[in-house]
């Protein structure tokens, strides 16, 4: 099995970027399936449903997110109606929406998609290392291809949660930071990794923001509303090979496409 999983997805020079080259990239690659973390999507802040569609719509089979899933409120009522649009599932169980799911590519290969949160910098929210625990049994009595998006701030933690998860999932694939790194690997019980798979946004800024906005806060201290760059703009994404029986990966490899 071929997945294709795409970094987060910034603004309409993001959405530009996978329009433009997502739909290719299936075809040549013999992509099985696809997942993108969308939580950026709209504006550079959260996600809408007519966006939420527009991705599906250019052959992204599943949405994940992180801390940003919630500012646009109308997210909160779709999420809960959109099960292929994934929350932390370390937000409390009263949060809205849903955690992870098992999904099946085309040939009828079932897959399932497990989305977690970091607490290092970020929310306090529950253990993602205990949450991911107590999830995956339930998850691995119906499929043993498991692709865990880690929505997280700092290295460390991400790392960790992949060695703590080697050889139970097919893949941890980190998210947030918006720099693809250059670490990606397969652990030794099978499990494919990478630090941060990276942005899918415009290349002209920083981590998707107007540059000159950045530049200012870090000059003044003084708070400004970021806007999302205008310009070229980049797809980040990872191809990874999976054995659908026993799960293990065979191969990951980071992908950096450029569109003007």
């Amino acid at each position: 099995m071929k997945v294709l999983f795409i970094g987060d997805i910034v603004g309409e020079p993001g959405r530009k970027a996978l329009r433009n080259g997502l739909p290719p990239l299936i075809d040549k690659l013999k992509i099985d399936f696809v997942i993108a973390n969308a939580e950026n999507a709209a504006g550079g802040f959260g996600i809408t449903r007519p966006i939420c569609e527009e991705i599906f719509s250019v052959g992204v089979n599943i949405l994940t997110s992180g801390n940003h899933i919630w500012d646009k409120k109308e997210a909160i009522q779709y999420i809960m109606e959109e099960k292929r649009l994934l929350r932390p599932a370390n937000y409390p169980d009263e949060a809205p929406g849903y955690g992870s799911i098992i999904a099946e590519t085309p040939a009828g290969e079932k897959i399932a998609v497990l989305n977690l949160a970091g607490r290092v910098f970020m929310n306090q929210l529950d253990c993602p290392f205990k949450s991911a625990k107590a999830i995956l049994p339930k998850i691995k009595e119906e499929t043993r291809v498991v692709i865990v998006d880690f929505h997280a701030e700092a290295t460390s933690e991400k790392a960790a949660i992949g060695w703590f998860l080697d050889g139970e999932v097919s893949a941890v694939i980190g998210t947030h930071t918006h720099v693809q790194t250059a670490d990606e690997k397969i652990l030794p019980e099978g499990t494919a990794f990478i630090t941060d798979v990276g942005m899918t946004g415009p290349i002209n800024s920083v981590i998707g923001v107007k540059k000159e906005m950045i530049i200012s806060k870090f000059l003044t201290q003084v708070p400004v509303r970021f806007e999302t760059a205008k310009g070229s703009s980049m797809l980040s994404c990872v191809v990874l090979e999976i054995d659908s029986e026993t799960g293990r990966a065979a191969s990951i490899e980071r992908l950096q496409l450029k569109f003007n």
